[in-house]
């Protein structure tokens, strides 16, 4: 049957009917099987499908083929470079597959490409001169890819091109000059590139390229273009008045430069859909009429444009989709004009980092029918938490005054993905079906006043990546329903009052990074794990400042695969939650959520905003863990960064494998009952900036040389026995440990024999004239004796009362 298939076309389709639902996805091998058996194939369209391997290099025989579309299909390894060479292929369309990696060979007059897409993947290498013998390209995008800076000058024979996209291909300022954008040609690295085609062109995306200086002149010649952007550059002075007469401009994007114009004059793009102009030097000064003069716009992104008042042309603006006016300085209350314009239009409405104080009468369910995304953060609204459209997908409203509890209503929203009512003033019990929606993916409530136990969240399909409860009132357990959360990758429920057992059963959640249970009534033992695959992705984790006893648990350690070697093709720069891409409208927004976390790190209480990707992190201090630190196993733990295991009872020697931690930058194992010296090998730590192993029993000398010739005499304090720099106690060579009932040495059965060669005759003499003293000795002699030569116990360092700390934010 496959056979005699042309076209084969499941881009976009899903599993389920409604629009936010999963994405098909092909098992491994199918797209091999697939494409083997269908000989015949003209069209192949896959985008959006989840293939998540290699594209099969059988693809190279496929002669017939004449569309090949595999966009955001997770796909990586290297593209089959044989597969350009298809004799009929026409459109190739890559974009989206940030794993996939490849190169431009040498094209051929033979070549009938009209739309050559790669956009957002690894391809990289330099793009040949036979670029230009691609006649017929009509679209070319190779924008946030790793190609060469160096652009060949034979671009300017692709006359047939209407759309090109070189975003973030970085020119630099010095071969993007946008001077030498004179209209006929500009200097790149490579020669010369006659523009005596760009009017032809309908689509430009120079965006974030580097190009620096005076608004390009060639912009005047694009008659026919409908997009231009020249975002994320360093254009600087007035926005001539030529870009104006452009009269099918339908979107612009002039963003992050340093550009200054009237707004007044964008009336004139008749044509005009979406407009961004975010930080620029705009006059917003309006005229009066402006409104019924100024274009329909279905985008509006003035972010960072100084605006004090909403702009009173959107009174007349009934099509907008999106309104972004973030970090501006607008006062007041969102007017009611603003409802009646957008109601049903609508989708994404950013007002985030203003001075905003509530909604025009306060309504109980926000107007906006088909509104999706709501940011409102970091503002000063009160009262209670209006009720979003049926239609929402995220919800953001941390950094508010908002109080009360949360309406039941809430549970009720079957899309909502992003639930961030963190850093308000609201009260109340959580409500029982908060955390049972199938859709929900991110739960930030922390920071709040909410009280009662933590409902069953989980109890059936459940998307949730991110749950934070920290920095409330909750009480009782921790549910064990959140073993179903099988997609978890952080969890936050610090600083609470819950009082219970550890929860052993999170170990199975395959995808958990990061665990903080801190400052809580976590008590008892950390027996051992049911598996040898317990946490098997856990980066963080913090128990600090509970009531865990009995040993480390160091079974667990040792299943801590992810702290023993840092995933080096990763390029990721923080932790964050991203929301799985949905089927939506064009303009709704996704809500990316970087790991928030406090911790305690180089005795300091740290709160990372963003909590870098890199970052390996154990704190269990604060609790009541005793007997030896596992040498072994925590030896193994390479990539850790910051280990705390202070305010315990631990005992036993200084283990001589933290000294494998070689990215270890703070290590506190103050304030236990350690024995032995400090071992030398940890002078090779050299990224260490913080070490503390004060109100210990250890003794000998500190060890010389890098990091340690940085840290302060309190790094060591209540450790008589230790000596050397930076203490006034210098070592002497004659100086030999005190004895410990910790310690024990494979040579100790010679040492104890020749200690009685020497010590023997001593005894003997010694014992005669004790003897003979001991006649003229009397009991008020005796009392005397022991009062002045009797050694008294020296009172060990003062343990610091739990959960003191210093704070730092940074």
């Amino acid at each position: 049957m496959l056979s005699k298939l042309s076209t084969l076309d499941l881009s976009y389709n899903s599993l389920k009917l409604p629009a936010y639902s999963n994405f098909l996805k092909l098992t491994k091998g199918n797209m091999r099987s697939l494409v083997q058996n269908s000989t015949n194939l003209k069209q192949l369209h896959l985008n959006w499908v989840v293939i998540q391997s290699t594209v099969p290099d059988i693809l190279v025989n496929a002669s017939s083929l004449t569309s090949l579309q595999l966009g955001n299909c997770e796909l990586n390894g290297e593209f089959p470079a044989g597969i350009f060479y298809l004799p009929n292929l026409e459109v190739l369309v890559l974009n989206g597959n940030s794993n996939l990696t490849g190169y431009f060979p040498t094209f051929n007059r033979s070549n009938f490409f009209k739309e050559l897409v790669v956009a957002y993947t690894n391809f990289s290498g330099q793009l040949p001169s036979s670029l230009g013998n691609l006649h017929s390209l009509q679209l070319l995008d190779i924008s946030y890819c790793h190609f060469s800076p160096l652009v060949p000058s034979s671009l300017g024979n692709l006359t047939q091109l209407s759309y090109l996209d070189m975003s973030f291909f970085f020119l630099g300022p010095e071969i993007l000059d946008s001077s030498s954008f004179n209209g006929v040609s500009n200097n790149f690295s490579t020669g010369q590139i006659t523009w005596s085609w760009v009017g032809k062109l309908t689509r430009l995306h120079l965006g974030n390229t580097g190009i620096k200086g005076e608004f390009p002149s060639f912009v005047a010649n694009l008659t026919r273009l409908s997009t231009l952007i020249l975002m994320g550059n360093n254009l600087q002075g007035e926005i001539p008045g030529s870009l104006f007469q452009l009269k099918n401009l339908e979107y612009l994007d002039l963003s992050s430069n340093n550009l200054s114009v009237e707004f007044d004059q964008f009336s004139k793009l008749k044509k005009l859909k979406v407009l961004r102009l975010s930080d620029n030097k705009l006059s917003l000064q309006s005229k009066p009429n402006l409104g019924a003069t100024f274009p329909q716009l279905q985008v509006l992104e003035l972010v960072s444009c100084n605006l004090t008042e909403f702009p009173e042309f959107l009174k007349n603006q009934y099509e907008l989709s999106y309104l972004g006016l973030c970090y501006n300085s607008i006062h007041g209350r969102i007017p009611k004009w603003l409802w009646n314009a957008t109601r049903e239009t609508l989708i994404t409405l950013h007002l985030a980092h203003n001075f905003l104080t509530g909604f025009d009468q306060d309504p109980i369910i926000l107007p906006w029918q088909n509104l999706n995304s709501l940011d409102l953060q970091s503002n000063m609204l009160q009262g209670t938490l209006p009720v979003p459209p049926q239609s929402i997908r995220n919800y953001v409203v941390r950094d508010n005054n908002y109080s009360g509890d949360i309406s039941p209503s809430f549970c009720n929203l079957n899309y909502l993905q992003a639930l961030d009512l963190s850093n308000n003033s609201l009260s109340g019990m959580l409500p029982r079906c908060l955390g049972n929606s199938s859709s929900l993916e991110i739960l930030d409530l922390r920071h709040n006043s909410f009280h009662g136990s933590i409902p069953q969240i989980c109890l059936a399909e459940n998307s949730l990546k991110m749950v934070d409860l920290s920095n409330n009132q909750l009480q009782g357990k921790v549910p064990v329903s959140m073993a179903n959360c099988t997609n978890l990758e952080f969890l936050s429920l610090g600083n609470n009052q819950l009082s219970d057992i550890f929860p052993s059963w999170l170990g199975a959640l395959p995808a958990l990074q990061y665990l903080s249970l801190r400052s809580n009534g976590f008590h008892g033992m950390i027996g051992k794990p049911a598996t040898n695959h317990e946490f098997p992705k856990l980066c963080i984790i913090d128990l600090s400042n509970n009531a865990f006893s009995g040993k480390l648990p160091s079974n667990y350690l040792d299943n801590w695969n992810s702290m023993k070697f840092v995933d080096d093709e990763n390029h990721q720069i923080y932790f964050r939650v991203s929301p799985t891409s949905k089927r939506s409208n064009t303009y709704a927004d996704s809500y990316d959520v970087p790991y928030s976390i406090t911790t305690t790190a180089k005795g300091v209480e740290l709160k990372y905003d963003a909590t870098p990707y890199q970052l390996r992190l154990i704190d269990f201090s604060s609790n009541r863990f005793e007997g030896e630190i596992p040498a072994g196993i925590i030896g193994n733990l390479r990539a850790l960064h910051s280990l705390n295991l202070s305010n315990n009872a631990l005992t036993g020697q200084i283990p001589s494998s933290l000294g494998n931690l070689t990215a270890l930058e703070s290590l506190d194992l103050s304030q236990n009952q350690l024995s032995g010296s400090i071992p030398g090998n940890f002078a090779q730590l050299n990224f260490l900036a913080y070490f503390n192993v004060s109100h210990n029993h250890l003794w000998g000398p500190i060890p010389l040389g890098q990091q340690f010739g940085t840290f302060l005499e309190h790094s060591y304090q209540g450790n008589s026995g230790l000596c050397g720099k930076p203490l006034s106690k210098k070592c002497d060579s004659s100086i030999s440990p005190p004895p410990s009932i910790f310690e024990e040495d494979e040579d100790s059965g010679f040492q104890i024999a020749l200690d009685w060669y020497v010590v023997l005759p001593g005894v003997v003499s010694g014992l005669i004239v004790g003897v003979v003293a001991g006649n003229f000795w009397t009991s008020k002699n005796h009392e005397w004796f022991l009062e002045k030569f009797s050694r008294k116990r020296q009172p060990r360092g003062t343990r610091g009362r739990r959960g003191q700390r210093n704070y730092v934010l940074i």
